[in-house]
């Protein structure tokens, strides 16, 4: 058993969240609402323990601290005083260090080909030519703005961004790049990195984020094991674990029939829809047989699973950079928890009850329930917005001017750092001109 699973619960119920970047955080937090709105009894903020991959570590981590479930709604929409805003930009800033320290192996990976080849240790130029594979970014986008962005919601006043200083049990899963296995920061053992390195590094998916150093291993996503690692929280002693995967497969087949969608949507749009589409694949088969040995397993213990519906095809081509988009995310997701949790009621309740929890019915038939009012922006809800004027969800002048410089500044740290390689490559000229 891992470090700290002798841990005493203060509560026997446990919160798994997987992963799916920014846009599966949205629906993740969509879903919490609702659960948490919906379970008698319970305040998600008090849960026994909570184990976050990827997105879900952040979010994790945030329940721990005490952030409610309202507040991460607000907190995707509208700037609150004294909350630093969600920004996407922050989550796909270009990795101009990793790109420079990787430009400038070519010269010396190219030299390398050709000495191979003129020296016959490879028998084609082609051959030696995949040395330069070398250069390539082990990461394209930056994932030391989403380290800070959490250090700096965590360093509010009542919050934390240490473990040890939690009421709460929180572990945040990644990838240890070099052995291939997990790493659970917040046990005992691996409590003193902070949660804020823990998240960035749960969150570094090869290919998109390069991995975080912690004590001289290298960490990426938690989600290459697993997709929850929600026997964490069994194995810690929690008797009901809720699980929210926003990662399902999307099934455009019905849609397509009904004409809402055009053929072959998934490839139309490129190699990231097509990415994620097979990465979608293959960690939800993986988590379907990983949730069904739970019963096995665990047999003293449930297993709530919540998953949107493999036909929300609108979720899966969402853009979260759009205001609106992210909006209409979250209530689908809201929606969409409301609806499975009621039509799931008598399987529900009777594994509530054994937990002394209970399912609010009348909140889930409520048809006139707005996820909006409920967290105090009754502005958002679909009744105000048909009497807004298309301005209205245009960008502040505020936010544009933002967005503006933050393009700038990357332009400008490109520029130096391509005239610097310019001056090396010039430097290496004459000293070889010299020799």
């Amino acid at each position: 058993m891992s470090p700290g699973t002798q841990e005493r619960l203060t509560s026997p119920v446990g919160l798994a969240l997987a992963g799916g970047a920014p846009g599966g955080a949205i629906y993740e937090i969509g879903a919490l609402r609702a659960l948490d709105e919906a379970i008698l009894g319970l305040d998600l903020r008090d849960c026994g323990c909570f184990v976050g991959v990827s997105a879900g570590a952040f979010l994790g981590a945030c329940l721990a601290n005490g952030l409610s479930t309202a507040q991460q709604v607000r907190a995707i929409v509208k700037h609150e005083p004294g909350e630093h805003p969600f920004v996407p930009e922050t989550f796909f800033r270009p990795a101009i260090k990793e790109l420079g320290l990787r430009l400038l192996k070519v010269p010396g990976l190219l030299g390398e080909a050709v000495r191979d080849y003129v020296t016959r240790r490879e028998g084609r130029l082609l051959d030696a030519l995949t040395v330069v594979g070398q250069a390539i970014p082990v990461g394209i986008f930056d994932n030391d703005p989403i380290r800070d962005y959490v250090h700096r919601i965590f360093s509010i006043k009542g919050r934390t961004d240490e473990f040890h200083q939690l009421r709460r049990k929180l572990t945040v899963v990644t990838t240890d790049l070099e052995s291939g296995e997990s790493m659970r920061f917040g046990h005992l053992g691996w409590s003193h990195v902070p949660i804020s390195v823990a998240v960035q590094a749960s969150t570094a998916l090869p290919g998109l984020y390069p991995p975080v150093e912690i004590n001289g291993r290298q960490y990426v996503d938690g989600i290459l094991l697993k997709t929850m690692h929600a026997s964490v929280a069994l194995e810690a002693g929690a008797e009901l674990v809720f699980c929210i995967n926003p990662l399902v497969p999307v099934d455009t087949r019905q849609a397509v029939q009904e004409n809402r969608l055009a053929a072959g949507q998934v490839t139309k749009r490129g190699l990231p829809s097509v990415m994620s589409q097979t990465v979608r694949t293959l960690i939800h088969s993986r988590m379907v047989l990983g949730v069904g040995a739970y019963e096995t397993k665990y047999p003293d213990a449930d297993v709530v699973l919540i998953e949107p519906p493999r036909d929300d095809y609108q979720d899966f081509f969402s853009n979260i950079f759009s205001f609106a988009s992210r909006r209409a995310v979250v209530e689908r997701a809201y929606d969409a928890t409301r609806e499975s949790l009621r039509s799931r009621r008598k399987e529900l309740v009777p594994i509530l009850e054994r937990h002394g929890l209970g399912l609010d019915i009348d909140f889930l038939e409520d048809e006139s329930r707005d996820l909006w009012v409920g967290v105090g922006l009754p502005e958002f809800s679909p009744g105000a917005r048909s009497k807004a004027t298309p301005e209205s969800e245009s960008p502040s002048a505020e936010t544009s001017e933002r967005l503006v410089s933050e393009v700038d500044e990357t332009l400008d740290q490109l520029s130096g750092l391509l005239d610097r390689i310019e001056r090396w490559a010039e430097h290496r000229s004459k000293q070889r001109e010299v020799a």
